[in-house]
């Protein structure tokens, strides 16, 4: 571990010193005591003489926390016009003006009202901590952004206000907790709503799973939160050690079989534990011996990790116990998944055990040992001496031992013998240095003997007569063989870290370039051009044009041609999200090797490899490199996928809040000209004799006044305004006030009407359900001819149905749900017109009020549309 502080963690504590600290109190749900809590530390953070005011605080009418405010300075809030409404927001800059050292801001996720500076409260408070100023505030888990997918999948419920997680995570944190029993009982108190809205919220929201999940979060992500903020404390202060704040699990997998099975335990590890987890490969010089299956073997298993989410690294280290030892200190790890295989009694003496080694120096990290079976027979290195053959190596050591020797020979007069040994030296030394271990160890033996018979007396023999040339000898050979033996690993060692540099600097050009692309072409094209650098390979890209897979980018117009199986390897690829092609287990028969570029956005393109030779594109010795780059193309391309979508949504939101803008504006802006020509029909009404012309212009009107309706609901559905008012409501008296407000429309339609009087009251808006009988009534009288509509209700087991059925020509075949969607026409048999607004809008109603609407055609003829409204478990409406 380097005792230097971490550079990048001493720039980010700098740039934190320039800010204010913002502090986050972190709650699971409403009503646990978040403002409470914030509350009486910034009034303790006041009498500890800090200057503290208060930005803006909700008390939402809870005594004891306006008792709280009422000793803290209060700064006044700025009003808002918003569709003719006072809303009353936090004054940013009378808290910039006023520039107190804490500032307290209730809400943090807090969508502000159109017309302030920024659209989100935690904007504002980001330019409240760049001015200096330290803020607390307030915030539930369900409003974290990574969290917002998880919690709405089993609250039901999504909440479109959120913070990023990169606000969060810069944050102190503070965790708020309440047991969900002790919640429930608060919010049955009135402590949290209204009555009326805390019978309602028990039932959804506050259920005590969902409060057990929610609190459960927030205690994990908060303690995520405090581990990464400790990672970086230790990184900038240069702190060693293994600290278990969080969980980070580590794996090291090798050339053996079974290293996929030490991947699949670390994944279910981290997995159970919620924490990142890395898989490494330690290049040791004994790699440099590893065949062609034994290196597959390593790139396979990191290739099966990177799939599982995990990060992957390949460090080059003296041995493998150092090199493990050296990333644990560096990503500290608190668990390490090693395997351990059935080694000889010969190669545990030599090399001695990596388990051992690691649970001996293993101070605070848990050790899993995973069997690995048997290890197979180990194949001898081969030494690295370039293009030398065995012949040329042993003319070599001849060669240099005999260039020693006449040197000796030449320097005897002036040194004596003693020094001829020194001299001997240097043969070893080349020879290890430029052919290998083994030829290191050769030339030794081979200098030492040369030494014996040319120099030592007897001469010319291989007797020694005094017994100390038999120790100088013996001294000479161990030295150079031990000088050999270190030679030939430090020069394996430079080989492969030379290697590993090389190729870190070209993997971080590579991402560098892909950065400075802007567009899909630009960055499709660098992609290809870099990685045929790279790996000396032909390189395309294909990516989906109108359902078809095209070459988008090439790093040279001279390629090898494109064959069927290359084409079916393609799309097996694309549609699979699996790498085919030569050199895989899919479709081996093809020239190219394709690899899928793999997000969570999906496969975003096939990346297409083939070297000229025709063989397996990438060698086992490369594949680590390849997975590498190919997750900083996938990375490079999501980029631009995510901001193209983001371009997109800013779009769309822009029109729907023009559209809305328009729809309101006609509905509100068209109402009073229609009620005075309301007005004008029913004064000539009494003037002129024909009660035809008067009751047609009397039910346009009408229609006119339901369509401007139809509108102005609209909008309230797509911008979710709907204030819900549920109460008991008698559906014979909904149908009955339906019908009557559609006198005119229904004149002349029989209405058959088979609501019992004796069904349960049934709990909903009354309004809404209102506007939902109004326009399926409509839409029946419309669309279904001169046929009876019926209207019946009946009581079953788990709900109470309300229908209307008409007797016109029916649903077309496969419109049952298409009928609902907005502007849609036409798709009952409708021959008369009509906004195509009526039956989204009662969709949209009926989901408000969590009443379930569907349609469908009576066997006996026509379109029925069929409410079902469901038993609620906090009343007896249906007992």
């Amino acid at each position: 571990m380097d005792d230097r502080p971490s550079p990048d963690a001493l720039l980010r504590t700098a740039k934190r010193e320039e800010r204010g600290r913002l502090k986050i109190f972190l709650g699971a749900a409403p009503g646990v005591g978040k403002t409470f809590e914030m509350l009486q530390e910034g009034a303790e953070r006041q009498r500890a003489g800090i200057d503290v005011a208060v930005a803006i605080v909700e008390t939402h009418g809870r005594a004891e926390t306006h008792a709280l405010v009422a000793p803290l300075e209060v700064i006044a809030r700025r009003s808002i016009d918003y569709q003719g409404h006072k809303l009353d927001e936090m004054d940013l800059d009378a808290v910039l003006a006023r520039r107190p050292q804490l500032a307290l801001v209730d809400e943090f996720a807090h969508s502000n009202a159109e017309g302030s500076r920024h659209p989100k409260r935690w904007q504002d408070v980001m330019e409240l901590l760049d001015a200096g100023i330290d803020v607390y505030t307030t915030l539930n888990v369900q409003h974290i952004e990574s969290l917002n997918d998880v919690i709405a999948s089993f609250t039901r419920i999504r909440v479109r206000e959120t913070v990023p997680d990169s606000v969060f995570d810069g944050a102190e944190v503070e965790v708020v907790d309440l047991p969900p029993d002790e919640l429930i009982e608060r919010l049955k108190n009135g402590k949290v709503y209204i009555p009326a809205e805390a019978t309602r919220a028990l039932d959804r929201f506050f259920s005590k799973a969902n409060l057990s999940a929610l609190r459960e979060m927030a205690l994990r992500r908060a303690a995520q939160s405090v581990d990464q903020a400790m990672l970086e404390h230790l990184d900038s202060h240069a702190v060693a050690g293994t600290y278990g704040g969080g969980e980070r699990v580590l794996v090291a997998v090798s050339e053996l079989p079974g290293s996929d099975t030490l991947v699949r335990t670390a994944k279910r590890l981290a997995d159970a534990l919620k924490a990142p987890w890395q898989a490494v490969s330690i290049e040791t010089p004994r790699a440099a011996g590893f065949s062609d299956d034994q290196k597959r073997q390593v790139a396979d298993t990191l290739s099966l990790a990177a799939s599982l989410g995990a990060s992957i690294a390949a460090i080059p280290a003296e041995n493998v116990a150092a090199g493990l030892r050296a990333q644990i200190d560096e990503m500290r790890a608190t668990q390490l998944v090693i395997g351990k295989s059935t080694r000889s009694w010969w190669f545990a003496l030599r090399h001695g055990s990596v388990v051992d080694a690691m649970l001996a120096a293993g101070d605070g990290l848990a050790v899993h040992v995973i069997p690995a079976g048997a290890a197979p027979p180990r194949s001898r290195p081969t030494p690295i001496r370039g293009d030398w053959g065995l012949a040329l190596v042993a003319a070599a050591v001849i060669a240099l031992v005999g260039a020693a020797t006449g040197l000796g020979k030449l320097a005897e007069p002036w040194i004596g013998v003693g020094g001829i040994d020194l001299i001997y030296l240097l043969p070893v030394i080349v020879a290890s240095a430029r052919l290998g271990l083994w030829p290191g160890i050769s030339t030794g033996v081979l200098s030492g003997l040369a030494y014996n018979f040319f120099f030592l007396p007897p001469l010319y023999t291989f007797t020694v007569a005094d017994p100390q040339s038999v120790l100088t000898m013996l001294v000479l050979i161990g030295i150079a063989t031990f000088t050999a033996n270190l030679t030939g690993r430090l020069r394996v060692r430079a080989t492969l870290g030379a290697r590993s540099a090389q190729e870190n600097a070209a993997v971080a050009a590579f991402g560098q370039a892909l950065a400075r692309s802007s567009s899909w072409e630009a960055t499709s094209r660098t992609a290809c051009e870099e990685m045929a650098a790279m790996l000396g390979l032909s390189v395309i890209l294909l990516d989906d044009r109108n359902g078809e897979l095209e070459c988008i980018a090439t790093s040279t117009d001279d390629f090898p041609p494109f064959g069927p199986v290359d084409r079916a390897a393609a799309d097996w690829a694309w549609s699979r999200g699996e790498a085919a092609g030569a050199g895989t287990g899919t479709l081996v028969s093809a020239d190219w090797q394709f690899q899928p570029l793999k997000t969570a956005l999906g496969v975003l393109g096939v990346i297409g490899l083939a070297s000229s030779d025709g063989g397996d594109p990438v060698g086992a010795g490369r594949a680590v490199l390849l997975a590498t780059l190919l997750g900083q193309a996938a990375l490079a391309h999501e980029r631009l996928k995510l901001e193209e979508q983001v371009r997109e949504v800013s779009v769309l939101r822009e029109r729907d809040r023009l559209r809305a803008a328009l729809l309101s504006s006609i509905g509100h802006d068209l109402r009073t000209p229609l009620t005075s020509v309301a007005a004008s029909i029913d004064a000539l009404a009494a003037q002129d004799p024909d009660p035809a012309a008067a009751a047609m212009a009397r039910a346009e009107v009408a229609r006119l006044r339901r369509f401007l309706d139809n509108l102005v609901d609209m909008v309230r559905i797509d911008t979710g305004a709907l204030n819900l008012k549920m109460e008991a409501v008698d559906l014979t008296d909904a149908v009955g006030s339906a019908v009557h407000d559609l006198k005119d429309l229904l004149r002349g339609t029989h209405i058959d009407l088979r609501v019992p009087a004796n069904l349960p009251l049934v709990e909903a808006d009354a309004t809404l359900l209102h506007h939902i009988l109004i326009n399926l009534l409509a839409n029946a009288a419309i669309h279904g001819g001169k046929g009876a509509i019926e209207i019946t209700g009946e009581r079953q087991p788990n709900a109470i149905v309300l229908s209307v059925r008409d007797h016109g020509a029916g649903l077309t075949s496969g419109s049952e749900a298409l009928v609902f969607e907005t502007f849609a026409q036409g798709l009952g048999g409708d021959q008369q017109g009509g906004s195509g607004l009526g039956l989204a809008i009662a969709k949209g109603f009926a989901e408000a009020i969590r009443v379930k609407i569907v349609a469908g055609n009576h066997p006996t003829g026509g379109a029925i549309f069929s409410l079902s409204i469901p038993p609620r478990s906090s009343s007896n409406l249906y007992i």
